[in-house]
């Protein structure tokens, strides 16, 4: 009888990264002054509704897309590892890099699972020593340029906990015995999926969740 393994699935904006990368995106650009204006106040207004609930996870995601559209993906491969470093890597949460650390000692598989976009996903990876990444893709259209869309979903909400599903179907996980580290309500689903969860600097309504249920609440530091 093959024996299962356990899997630790860790969201990243907000969770392992204790900022919003989108916002960290948003930032270098503006450093940079190659932030277009209206894509600036479109994304603007999207997450003062965001912010008040009143656009969804996958909704906010697909406003910052669009600013790939008619763009070629390998100039933002080309500075995707020196976006990392300089913008990202100084804010991995070190209490959630701990829990990293725990798992990779007890042998578990670990997973990064987020909605952000691979490019800008694969650097993390590859420095932190992931198993796999499941995160969205940008679809690429006519003379290889990106549409603004993404390629299948965008991976919150229901395409969490699928991607966690089907994963551990193809390589034996047991989900009942495995870990899972979320912030947003568009990771419910997948904490609901496996036997351990955990919210690390919750919303208001994934803390009430997690009162009710009594899962354990961790904070970045």
């Amino acid at each position: 009888m093959t024996s299962t393994a356990i899997a630790a699935f860790f969201d990243f904006d907000q969770t392992l990264l204790e900022v919003e990368s989108g916002h960290m995106g948003i930032r270098m650009l503006r450093e940079q002054k190659q932030l277009p204006f209206g894509y600036f106040l479109k994304v603007w207004i999207a997450n003062l509704c965001y912010q008040r609930q009143l656009l969804s996870e996958a909704g906010m995601a697909r406003v910052l897309l669009t600013y790939y559209r008619r763009r070629r993906l390998a100039e933002f491969e080309a500075t995707a590892e020196e976006f990392y470093r300089t913008y990202l890597k100084p804010h991995l949460a070190p209490r959630i890099m701990d829990r990293l650390e725990d798992h990779r000692r007890e042998g578990h598989w670990l997973v990064l699972i987020s909605g952000s976009v691979r490019y800008m996903l694969d650097p993390v990876v590859r420095d932190l020593g992931f198993d796999r990444l499941f995160c969205t893709d940008l679809e690429i259209g006519r003379q290889g340029l990106l549409t603004g869309r993404s390629k299948g979903p965008i991976c919150v909400d229901k395409a969490k906990e699928d991607y966690a599903r089907k994963f551990a179907a193809d390589e034996n996980i047991d989900l009942a015995a495995s870990f899972a580290y979320g912030n947003h309500p568009a990771d419910l689903p997948m904490l609901e999926a496996v036997g351990h969860p955990h919210v690390v600097e919750p919303t208001r309504i994934l803390a009430r969740v997690a009162a009710r249920r009594a899962w354990p609440v961790l904070s970045f530091r």
